[in-house]
């Protein structure tokens, strides 16, 4: 992962990522011009900090990559399974951001599809035969569901994406040391994906460290990707916090980064 600076923006770029066709990458929280506790570039609308901040920040991501600021392109995110895709072309792409979904898949250019995260682990997949993005948010009922395979199973479907063309990195989130979670979720991983063993560690009766960037890359393995292509970002985002905002190290009052793709 390298760190590239556009503009006053800085973001971590995977290793994958060419030179012309594709930019990829995910934001820090610096660069923007949010007030504490939300300093500086948080994205997200529904972090509690002054719509005009984060509109300015969004605005400077995208003129960054000289896009408009409606070609920022992010959804509603529930926790949920929904999958949005956009194959044709729609420059009003606005619509867009009311539209309950926590993964976008693409293959239209110059739209930057973004997923905003604290915590939750953001992935990008990028088939660069078929000039195919997608953004994925993966917080523990997302992960638990199956909603990565999912997403590459569309790639599959709808664009005819081959699993050993696709490249996949993992960005920033919150580490197993920083992540304890009780039997709820544990059910949810049993009654879903499985492989719970492998990716918790009972540390008190009924409560578990969960390493959920272990999980998504069983999946990755079990989507056919070969580790040899994909990237991850080792820091825990609770554990830094002049580089990343944390839900849980903020208990709740902190800003968005994200994880982005945009096909030139």
């Amino acid at each position: 992962m390298n760190t590239v600076k556009q503009g006053k923006i800085h973001y971590l770029q995977p290793d994958w990522v060419g030179q012309n066709r594709l930019v990829a990458g995910f934001t820090t929280r610096n660069g923007g011009c949010s007030r504490p506790p939300f300093n500086s570039l948080n994205l997200g609308f529904n972090s509690g900090d002054q719509m005009s901040q984060v509109e300015a920040n969004r605005a400077a991501v995208a003129r960054a990559f000289d896009l408009e600021p409606h070609l920022l392109l992010t959804v509603n995110q529930v926790h949920g399974t929904e999958i949005l895709v956009i194959d044709e072309s729609n420059l009003e792409v606005s619509h867009f951001q009311r539209v309950a979904s926590d993964a976008i898949i693409t293959n239209q250019r110059n739209i930057l599809i973004g997923i905003l995260v604290a915590d939750c682990f953001p992935v990008i997949l990028y088939d660069q035969k078929k000039h195919v993005a997608a953004v994925v948010h993966l917080g523990w009922r997302g992960t638990s569901a199956g909603l990565l395979g999912r997403t590459v199973k569309a790639m599959q479907e709808i664009f005819g994406c081959l699993a050993t063309d696709l490249c996949a990195a993992i960005g920033p989130g919150i580490a197993a040391h920083s992540y304890e979670v009780d039997r709820p979720v544990r059910d949810a991983f049993r009654q879903g994906v499985g492989q719970w063993q492998r990716i918790a560690e009972e540390v008190t009766l009924g409560h578990w460290q969960l390493d959920l960037q272990k999980s998504v890359m069983l999946q990755l393995d079990e989507a056919g990707i070969s580790r040899s292509v994909i990237d991850t970002v080792a820091e825990c985002t609770c554990c830094h916090k002049e580089t990343f905002f944390s839900y849980r190290r903020d208990e709740g009052r902190t800003g968005r980064q994200m994880g982005f793709a945009l096909l030139r």
